[in-house]
């Protein structure tokens, strides 16, 4: 059984217990990060920390312990689970509330939940064959910059696309592509590498932005700007990148092929650098 962390206290994961009563639970008042681990060491820490933070102080939460002992935390879940592929999930949410009111009392607990995942992010078909996106409305609220636990949406997304054979939804607002239900959306256009600046409209998402660094210090253009789904089928390459997806090439849209329906040399050369610069970076 895997060992996870619950307010101080290193567990069993199937002995961690949540009151009913926490207001993640009751109102999805709750920041949550995933980072990968490769090679046991966690990557682009940094990033996804300081987007913790970020989230939590946009919605007035207090994070119980520092960030420095959240990477602790961290790096100790990955050493006890003999973690050397996956994921770290962290949620942190207002606490437990036996007022069940929408305005919290003041001197609430924060609930802090973190645990593990074993999962291949580096040897997964995908890479080979590319995966497929379904488009849909984007029906979130205004502040997708928050990553909020409240993903309705997003998981009725992601069981749309999947119901249309695709792997991954594509939100659609005013006829641009927002981002994809889980990750970053690029394209690739005789522009360069296009994707949609971050706004309050999308997620800053740390791996799309390692991504785009890295991409330019490799002398490759990437252009932020809304872009159409008309836009994107008629792409050379298009691509997606999340912790968890690190960076995967988008072969279909709709049912239509992008390019000629295969993954392209710029997904590739992109997965590969991002791969190097985990491996470089990784902290444990």
């Amino acid at each position: 059984m895997s060992v996870a962390y619950l307010n101080g206290r290193y567990l069993p994961l199937d002995e961690a217990r949540i009151s009913p009563l926490d207001r993640g639970f009751l109102f999805a008042e709750g920041i949550y990060e995933v980072a990968a681990v490769i090679d046991g060491a966690l990557v682009d820490s940094a990033s996804h920390l300081a987007r913790l933070e970020r989230s939590t102080a946009a919605i007035g939460i207090a994070l119980p312990i520092g960030l420095d002992r959240v990477e602790a935390v961290q790096t100790e879940l990955v050493r006890r689970n003999s973690l050397t592929e996956g994921l770290v999930y962290l949620q942190v949410t207002r606490g437990a509330d036996v007022t069940r009111d929408f305005i919290a009392p003041d001197g609430l607990a924060p609930t802090l939940f973190l645990f593990v995942q074993g999962r291949a992010l580096l040897d997964v078909p995908a890479v080979r064959d590319g995966i497929a996106v379904a488009t849909m409305p984007d029906l979130r609220w205004k502040r997708r910059d928050i990553k909020s636990t409240g993903l309705l949406a997003q998981a009725m997304a992601k069981q749309a696309a999947r119901n249309a054979g695709a792997q991954e939804a594509w939100m659609v607002e005013d006829g641009f592509v927002t981002e994809g239900a889980s990750s970053t959306a690029f394209i690739v256009t005789d522009e360069g590498i296009v994707t949609r600046p971050y706004s309050q409209a999308v997620l800053a998402g740390c791996t799309g932005a390692a991504l785009s660094a890295l991409a330019g210090d490799s002398g490759l253009a990437v252009v932020h700007r809304p872009f159409t789904v008309a836009e994107a089928q008629a792409a050379g390459e298009a691509f997606v990148t999340s912790a968890s997806t690190l960076c995967l090439p988008v072969v279909r849209i709709d049912g239509r092929p992008v390019g000629d329906g295969r993954p392209g040399p710029v997904a590739r050369r992109m997965r590969a650098l991002y791969i190097d610069f985990a491996r470089r970076t990784g902290t444990r």
